[in-house]
């Protein structure tokens, strides 16, 4: 009989490497917020894939980058911090373009950390020249895929699982993340924001989830977009409110699969000047510093 495998996989690289996009390719569902904006990932999101054999708790870390503000400080403190708390690590690439400096400092990180790990090696897909991956067997062992494509990702289940050591089942074999609702309602939300605006508002956005409730037939929610200046409110409303509406409309379309079931959905628009730059507010909209 097979030893029962657990264990938990911190997945981490530079910003738009398709941490996010493999999260959600490995476990089956979307339960990661994703776009082509930099730092789409704010949170230590945990995703949970049980198989008949083992059990991973992937966790997925924002892209480590050099911070400019508060809030890049708290992102890449908690990144790093994942990298030490692990069982395995996979050092996620893009391997359309060569290895890199801001890769390089990644893996001297987990090096340095003295963690098992894998190279991940994505986009397999957009990669057109065998040299340019090539560039990264030097970093250790590694396993080639495409999570926007699904390509290859029951063998990097599988390399990960050989790595992992014999433990227990840590969460019921129906649960595919241990975060609540309300956390993935005001994502999806965010995400929706991140794909329709431009300029500095993707960067400057936060979103809270200020009521649910349950009437007759539906999920009525409401919730709040905060940015930091009147300009970007402008932004984010759009001429005649066009832009607050396209973005509630498809928001609301996403939160319906999530909930299975149909959803009323109120957003309201505030100013909270230099939000990210106050330890105050960061702790507010629920981004801290994880011990």
């Amino acid at each position: 009989m097979t030893e029962f495998r657990s264990g938990f996989v911190a997945l981490v690289g530079r910003p738009n490497v398709g941490k996010s996009t493999l999260l959600n390719a490995l476990v089956g569902q979307k339960i990661a917020i994703t776009s082509p904006v930099a730092q789409t990932t704010r949170q230590r999101l945990r995703g949970i894939l049980t198989l008949d054999h083992a059990q991973i708790i992937f966790v997925d870390t924002p892209g480590i980058h050099k911070p400019h503000h508060l809030l890049g400080t708290v992102l890449v403190e908690n990144a790093t911090r994942a990298i030490k708390s692990v069982d395995l690590v996979v050092l996620v690439v893009d391997g359309s373009v060569p290895l890199g400096r801001g890769d390089q400092y990644i893996f001297d990180l987990i090096h340095n950390a003295q963690v098992p790990y894998l190279i991940g090696i994505n986009k397999i897909d957009q990669a057109t020249d065998p040299a340019t991956i090539a560039t990264y067997h030097s970093l250790g062992e590694w396993v080639t895929f495409s999570a926007l494509r699904q390509d290859n990702i029951d063998r990097l289940q599988t390399a990960i699982c050989q790595r992992l050591p014999p433990g227990p089942l840590y969460y019921p074999p129906d649960m595919v993340t241990d975060q609540p609702e309300r956390f993935i309602m005001a994502e999806l939300i965010r995400e929706q924001i991140l794909l329709h605006t431009r300029e500095e508002v993707p960067h400057s956005v936060a979103v809270t989830i200020e009521r649910v409730e349950e009437r007759d037939h539906l999920t009525a929610i409401l919730a709040t977009i905060y940015v930091e200046r009147p300009s970007q409110k402008a932004i984010l409303i759009g001429e005649k409110g066009h832009m607050l509406k396209t973005i509630g409309s498809l928001a609301r379309q996403q939160i319906q699969k999530l909930i299975m079931g149909k959803v009323y959905l109120e957003l309201f628009v505030k100013v909270q000047p230099k939000w990210r730059s106050s330890r105050l507010h960061l702790n507010e909209f629920g981004y801290h510093s994880r011990d």
